[in-house]
């Protein structure tokens, strides 16, 4: 499961999700660092925003004031500050933060790193460190390089799944010292669809009770109230696959069991975090609120799970 400092006293099922303040969000992540609750997500700089209950929510600040320079290398085209899909984890004291550069429809892309060893900004030991590059793609790779998500296996391997449209999710090792690709690591596909355009992205690994659960994006995004994005799910034995939907589709042929489609409100929700508190879960992901004109907003929700181990709102 995913290692998020702060959790493991919060039970989710007793916290009415009725969100407030500022909330908007696109490709939001949680996190919880003593008795503050923090969003990270897509907007320039990396958008933070923080909240003393998890439901009343107020913008705080950045984490770049620029696009890293070593992303011009990589990402040259990129004129705009928006920085995408962070994906946060903590590890051994440390918080790692996981995050894209990239422009919208093409492969030319990049994953980078930056970490810190709080996230309270009044804390004297806050500063982010931005370690640089992790991996990239360009034109002439068949797969995208954004939507970074990382996971560490039962026996203490972190993995970097990421993904977008092109040939679908990735799997990559990484070396447990610098957070990196590890040597000789070999890029695995681990989901995709079976038409094209392959609209599959944003994966997000979780282990729980002997499985691992890939949860991703179908359809598309970034629309207002026309996104079509939608939460669906899968699971292994191992972390590098084969998973399998709850109807035994293999997720490489397009399986995917259904999380979540929206509602007349709520339109096109997705690019998903889960999180665990003891025995309770969360969902969180943004939604086109049809109320709004389509505005991307924070959704925060339960996440319960059945009998057979499946996950449902």
């Amino acid at each position: 499961m995913n290692n998020i400092k702060g959790f493991d006293n919060v039970n989710f099922y007793e916290i009415d999700w009725d969100l407030k303040g500022d909330l908007w969000a696109h490709d939001p992540v949680i996190a919880k660092d003593g008795s503050r609750w923090y969003i990270f997500h897509t907007g320039n700089g990396i958008q933070i925003k923080t909240s003393e209950d998890g439901v009343n929510w107020k913008q705080a600040g950045q984490i770049f004031p620029t696009l890293p320079e070593w992303s011009k290398q990589y990402v040259p085209e990129k004129e705009e500050e928006s920085i995408w899909a962070p994906d946060i984890y903590f590890h051994d004291g440390t918080y790692y933060i996981y995050y894209s550069v990239s422009t919208f429809g093409k492969n030319t892309s990049a994953i980078g790193l930056v970490t810190n060893t709080t996230l309270n900004p009044e804390n004297p030991d806050y500063k982010w460190v931005d370690k640089g590059y992790v991996i990239h793609s360009s034109e002439t790779d068949n797969y995208n390089a954004i939507d970074a998500n990382l996971i560490f296996d039962q026996e203490g391997v972190p993995w970097l799944n990421f993904g977008s449209f092109w040939s679908g999710i990735k799997l990559i090792q990484l070396d447990p010292v610098t957070m990196k690709l590890a040597e000789g690591a070999k890029l695995l596909s681990i989901s995709s669809r079976t038409e094209q355009p392959n609209t599959i992205e944003a994966p997000f690994i979780v282990y729980r009770n002997g499985y691992y659960y890939q949860f991703v994006s179908f359809d598309f995004c970034c629309r207002g109230i026309e996104s079509t994005y939608k939460i669906v799910v899968g699971r292994s034995k191992n972390i590098t696959g084969p998973y399998f939907d709850r109807d035994g589709v293999s997720m490489m042929e397009g399986g995917g069991t259904l999380i979540d489609a929206g509602d007349d409100r709520w339109i096109g929700p997705g690019h998903c975090a889960v999180y665990f508190s003891g025995e309770s879960s969360l969902l969180v992901n943004h939604a086109y609120d049809a109320l709004k004109k389509g505005k991307p907003t924070l959704r925060i929700k339960p996440l319960y799970w059945d009998q057979e181990g499946w996950p449902h709102i």
